[in-house]
């Protein structure tokens, strides 16, 4: 990790919002967030923030997958055949939160923070992230230790430090 991305880690929930919020004014961009295991952590995160509307409309929570399917588009089939917590998955969610918010970029996370519902494949702490916009996504995969609030609040720091890194690059 460079300097600079070791600092960036360094910052709180707030304080990388607020970075958040100065790169998305800069490049006059808008960003949304769509959460499954985070349940709205990172609109959260970016509403903690003073005149956040200015470059945060709209974030879903999309914790069933019934949701994902109606609010997103993501397609039945590919969560029967993928299961939720998996990279076609998240890449589906954020190129849907995008389309219909109208975001330039934004973010997708789905996850299992436990303390149940881990399998041999995808236990406890692992969580999918994707940031991208709605034609193109980059997808990673994370295994976060701790219990149930800090694979959460982990995952919310990871999604707002890809947005971050995203809007600063070159």
């Amino acid at each position: 990790m460079s300097p600079r991305a070791s600092r960036l880690a360094d910052l709180d929930l707030v304080a990388l919002a607020e970075r958040l919020g100065e790169r998305c004014r800069e490049k006059g961009i808008t960003v949304t967030a769509a959460e499954s295991c985070t349940g709205g952590g990172v609109a959260s995160a970016i509403t903690a923030v003073a005149g956040s509307s200015d470059w945060f409309e709209t974030g879903y929570v999309t914790y069933a997958n019934g949701a994902k399917t109606r609010l997103l588009g993501v397609p039945e089939a590919l969560l029967e055949a993928q299961g939720a917590v998996s990279r076609a998955v998240v890449e589906a969610m954020v190129a849907g939160a995008c389309r219909d918010s109208g975001a330039g970029l934004g973010v997708a996370i789905s996850g299992v923070a436990g303390p149940g519902g881990g399998s041999p494949d995808k236990p406890v702490g692992t969580v999918w992230l994707a940031w991208g916009d709605a034609e193109r996504a980059e997808a990673a995969c994370h295994h976060f230790a701790g219990d149930r609030a800090a694979v959460r609040e982990q995952a919310v720091r990871e999604a707002l430090l890809g947005l971050v890194r995203r809007l600063e690059q070159p």
